[in-house]
């Protein structure tokens, strides 16, 4: 009798990595950074990943459970006329993580530091996108589109072992015993 007989018939993907299917998902801010084009264009982007500690919400099963540990990068763009960011969209990310009203920023890089590592809700929408007459889907999310998470108590484990973690152990003031009773689930 033979250990294994090679079958691959009923093997499935799990895994895809095309955009992630348009909604809410409960996301941590993995980076937060300025960069530039090669001609020049600014913009302050923002690494979201989807929260892989929430697989037993029932109400996240098709967002959080389906895509956890999945990327999405938000460009926020310098406009052209002004050379400026809009102000306005960033007050909804401070908004969203927390930032007390009143809080003065004094540059692009404590803003950053203030979003990284932070939990948020982020509505994200799958589109069409057209460069050079190839249309591919891509995700999209606008800053208008953070939101307050709805699980404060992040238990998230990051995936890439070369990334601080940005919540190593202890970091929440917490027990593990009062983290994993403050979970959903």
């Amino acid at each position: 009798m033979s250990f294994l007989n090679a079958n691959y018939s009923n093997n499935e993907s799990t895994t895809t990595y095309g955009p992630l299917s348009t909604g809410e998902y409960e996301m941590i801010i993995n980076k937060a950074q300025e960069t530039a084009t090669k001609n020049g264009a600014e913009s302050f982007q923002i690494d979201l990943i989807v929260r892989n500690d929430l697989d037993g919400v029932p109400a996240l099963a098709e967002t959080n459970k389906k895509y956890h540990n999945r990327h999405v990068f938000n460009d926020n763009w310098k406009r052209k006329a002004t050379g400026q960011y809009d102000m306005q969209g960033f007050q909804y990310i401070l908004q969203a993580v927390g930032v007390p009203e009143g809080t003065t920023i004094a540059t692009i890089d404590d803003f950053a530091r203030l979003l990284v590592g932070k939990p948020v809700k982020v509505y994200v929408k799958e589109e069409d996108n057209e460069y050079n007459g190839t249309v591919t889907k891509v995700n999209r999310v606008a800053p208008w589109n953070y939101s307050q998470t709805a699980f404060p108590n992040v238990a998230h484990v990051s995936k890439d072992k070369n990334v601080a973690d940005p919540f190593p152990q202890g970091a929440t003031g917490m027990t593990d015993a009062e983290i994993e009773s403050n979970l959903p689930f």
